[in-house]
């Protein structure tokens, strides 16, 4: 047995399910349910920034939560599915608000309690390397959810057996990884608690820093994140390319996650941030400028590298701050992220729709991520001349 492998990726198929199949499988599916009249593009703003509210209320929960991390993963997990399900299911507008923002809290739980249960594991095991693993989880369900769009729109599936064919493959997932979250890890010995303890130099200001400027983050990807393949049919029309760029997305989410895992713990995660951010910019920057297939496939690619690294990068500095009692600056950063989803579609939507382009929108999230870059490499010097 592999016990820091193993709950790698018990960790990775249970971001796969919340996030991958929880928050994105809607991203692939809206250019369906767009076709089908079921919905229109403001509506889809309306849907998207429902989940996000919902994921904000739950990571702003996560701090009051004392359920045991593993059995929470679980809930959170068998309700995705459920929700998932119940898309396909019901066909009314408000009975689809309520579901997305409903899986939003638990896909909030399911992100914040395994990420805090498995680095934790990987810390005890000193196996910081695997890390990279788990925040390819959501990359694996992306490319997934992706792809089944993708044929799923070449054959003519409608949206609802899609919603439906999720639902079965995330229960089957959830069963293959149920034994593993059925007891908390060992806890860490008495001399790693102390040691690990001394590590941990959390200040306010600290702890505002990383969740004020991580929701930075949130807000600017999340317009191309929502509406990426409407974004590439609009600039490609007739294009086989478009149902592509979002499994690409994916793709390019796993190797940045796993090449974050490789960089040297000893890293300035404030620093590895700002790079991240700039980066996504960069590759917003040249789907808007060159607006073809090679530039929003380079684009995509850029923008889903540092994505969950990201991730990785932030929740890595609320453990160095609160170590093993990070789970509550875990979910005010993860809320102040998902504040910042709730506003990015918000945004979008009615500009897209007055202006008939993305365009505006997508260089208002530019300069969010470039304000995020500035912001976070001052922090982290000041931070490197006081050390």
């Amino acid at each position: 047995m592999h016990p820091a492998r193993d709950a790698a990726l018990a960790c990775a198929v249970a971001l796969a399910v919340a996030l991958g199949v929880g928050r994105f499988a809607f991203t692939p599916l809206l250019p369906l349910m767009l076709k089908s009249g079921a919905l229109d593009i403001r509506q889809g703003g309306w849907l998207a920034s429902a989940n996000y509210a919902g994921y904000l209320i739950g990571a702003l929960t996560c701090a009051a939560i004392r359920i045991d991390h593993g059995r929470m993963v679980r809930l959170a997990l068998v309700t995705t599915a459920v929700f998932t399900l119940a898309m396909g299911l019901l066909h009314a507008f408000w009975a689809w608000t309520a579901i997305r923002f409903a899986a939003g809290v638990v896909s909030a739980w399911a992100f914040v309690f395994a990420s805090q249960w498995g680095l934790r594991r990987l810390a005890e095991l000193d196996a910081h390397g695997l890390s990279g693993i788990i925040y390819a989880g959501p990359g694996v369900g992306i490319v997934a959810t992706g792809l089944l769009g993708a044929a799923a729109a070449a054959l003519g599936v409608t949206a609802p057996w899609v919603w439906t064919g999720f639902a079965v493959c995330s229960g089957v997932a959830v069963a293959f990884i149920w034994k593993m979250f059925a007891a908390a890890p060992a806890p860490a010995s008495a001399h790693k608690r102390a040691a690990s303890g001394a590590t941990h130099i959390a200040t306010r200001a600290d702890s505002f820093w990383l969740v004020s400027l991580y929701g930075l983050a949130g807000f600017g990807y999340i317009i191309t994140a929502t509406f990426l393949p409407v974004i590439a049919r609009q600039a490609l029309p007739g294009s086989p390319w478009p149902d592509l760029f979002w499994p690409a997305f994916g793709l390019a989410l796993i190797a940045g996650a796993l090449i974050a895992a490789r960089l040297p713990i000893s890293w300035d995660n404030r620093r590895l941030l700002a790079a991240s951010y700039l980066v996504q910019a960069a590759g917003m920057c040249l789907g808007i400028v060159f607006p073809t297939a090679i530039g929003l496939g380079a684009g995509t690619v850029l923008l889903g590298l540092p994505f969950t690294a990201i991730t990785l990068f932030a929740m890595r500095e609320a453990r160095r701050l609160r170590g093993d009692a990070a789970a509550g600056l875990m979910g005010y950063a993860t809320a102040a992220y998902g504040l910042g989803q709730i506003v990015g579609p918000l945004v979008a939507a009615p500009i897209a729709q007055r202006t008939g382009s993305f365009s505006f929108a997508l260089w208002i999230a530019v300069a969010a991520l470039g304000l995020g870059a500035v912001a976070l490499a001052i922090v982290g010097r000041r931070g490197a001349v006081q050390a």
